[in-house]
């Protein structure tokens, strides 16, 4: 299977753009560049600029938001086809938590300045990722009744 093909099928699966048409995924994925690290690594801490989002192709990281990033309190882990860093590639906010990889991760990442260049030349790719917040927003709020 090449690895753009492999890439898209990734993408499709990941909350973030799980809406979006494969035409779109296919330019997406040809922009994404892929970073390994090490289990006790920090992917970024609490309070950083938000620049990339994250897809986990392999391996599992924790999810703090601790004041101290050092601290490895999770709320939560994610693994592989799960996605970190998309709120503030959108709201330009800083990090709202610390990411500490747990187990050794490959991680696909995409540059906001790219996502953004996309979503400019592609517009569907925003109405896409639309739809795919919408969901999981709507899922939040059937799990809360």
């Amino acid at each position: 299977m090449s690895d753009i093909l492999e890439r898209i099928l990734m993408l499709k699966d990941t909350p973030f753009f799980s809406a979006v048409n494969t035409d779109d995924l296919h330019v997406v994925a040809q922009e994404i560049q892929e970073e390994a690290y090490l289990s006790g690594d920090r992917v970024f801490d609490i309070y950083d600029p938000s620049d990339r989002v994250y897809i986990i192709r392999s391996g599992k990281v924790g999810i703090s938001i601790e004041e101290d990033p050092t601290r490895k309190e999770f709320i939560t882990t994610l693994g592989e086809r799960e996605c970190f860093g998309e709120m503030g590639v959108l709201d330009d906010e800083p990090r709202s938590a610390t990411v500490h990889v747990i187990e050794d991760a490959v991680l696909l990442v995409l540059e906001k300045t790219k996502l953004r260049g996309l979503i400019a030349t592609y517009p569907e790719l925003s109405l896409g990722i639309m739809r795919s917040l919408t969901a999981r927003l709507r899922e939040a709020n059937r799990r809360q009744t």
